[in-house]
């Protein structure tokens, strides 16, 4: 029989790449702070022996060809059976000791996710300054649009419940699955919480997979389709009314000369004044019908996420 923590099948899923350096001690310490539960390193093609290294120390592997985080995260999602869900990165710069204190408290408080919000640790050197700016500013613009309770939005520390990940899309291709992974749990008003934890330095010979400039233009560019895809009425009708706006700033001074001379001389600026007076009548007829399609594909998703049972406590 398969052992359970506090009655619940635990699972910790660690997506991988080339992280032959850390991986063996990552996995044997999350097996030495929760013993119950079954652990998986998803192997996203990696060149190097994670995979060996992952395997002599008592993981099941999963190789995922196809490259990017977000890739990696679905087929988890996908292929992994548990009731709870432990997802962390391989690299060795999260705290395994902690992964009860998610759980229990994911437990305890009928949550669907934990975030483990990065305390840096040591000499506070770990995070580059682009990565903690980029941080805040991805952190507070999410919040901005869909709502507060995020202090550390790209932490790759998390726990779910299976609810959550069974309602989960997983459309993000690469590093901005945590900001996709965030935004979900805002948009359901799934119940969620931070956990501050302790965030160290990748161990010697290990360097990371991240670019400051490039993963953050990826992340933001992810905000942006998000905010298109799930809230199309506020952003059509704020095209709508800049186009009218336009319209009426081009349109109105040939209205008043028509007035008084009964002649528009500026024929060609009327045309285009009128045609952005109709563009923006069509986006504005556009938001309205884009709401109900969003409304539609949100109860779908909310139904599918109350199809599956929450997590509660059993002892």
């Amino acid at each position: 029989m398969d052992k359970t923590y506090r009655g619940h099948r635990v699972a910790v899923v660690l997506p991988c790449y080339n992280e032959e350096t850390a991986i063996g001690d990552v996995v044997r310490s999350f097996a030495d702070a929760v013993p119950e539960a079954k652990i998986f390193v998803f192997d996203n093609a990696s060149t190097d022996a994670t995979a060996e290294r992952a395997a002599a120390a008592g993981a099941t592997i999963i190789r995922v060809p196809i490259p990017g985080k977000g890739n990696v995260v679905r087929r988890i999602f996908a292929d992994v059976e548990a009731d709870i869900y432990v997802m962390a990165d391989g690299d060795g710069t999260y705290e395994t000791a902690v992964a009860p204190i998610l759980i229990d408290k994911l437990i305890d408080e009928r949550l669907d996710m934990v975030v483990g919000a990065r305390k840096p640790a040591g000499d506070g050197q770990i995070y580059r300054f682009g990565h903690a700016f980029g941080n805040r500013l991805l952190t507070g613009t999410v919040a901005r649009i869909f709502g507060d309770g995020f202090t550390d939005m790209l932490s790759g520390y998390r726990v779910f419940s299976r609810r959550y990940v069974k309602s989960f899309p997983a459309l993000s291709k690469g590093f901005e699955i945590e900001t996709e992974l965030t935004i979900h749990a805002l948009e359901l008003r799934a119940p969620y919480a931070e956990v501050e934890t302790a965030y160290s330095a990748r161990p010697e010979g290990s360097t990371s997979k991240l670019s400051t400039y490039k993963d953050g233009a990826r992340i933001a560019k992810a905000i942006l389709r998000l905010l298109i895809r799930e809230r199309p009425r506020q952003v059509n009708l704020m095209l709508a009314f800049s186009m009218a706006v336009a319209s009426l700033v081009l349109g109105l001074p040939i209205v008043f000369e028509f007035l008084q001379t009964g002649l528009v001389p500026r024929f060609p600026t009327a045309f285009l004044a009128g045609i952005i007076m109709l563009g923006a009548m069509l986006m504005a007829i556009t938001a309205v019908i884009l709401d109900s399609v969003v409304t539609g594909r949100s109860e779908a998703k909310r139904l599918t996420y109350l199809g599956v049972p929450g997590v509660r406590a059993k002892d």
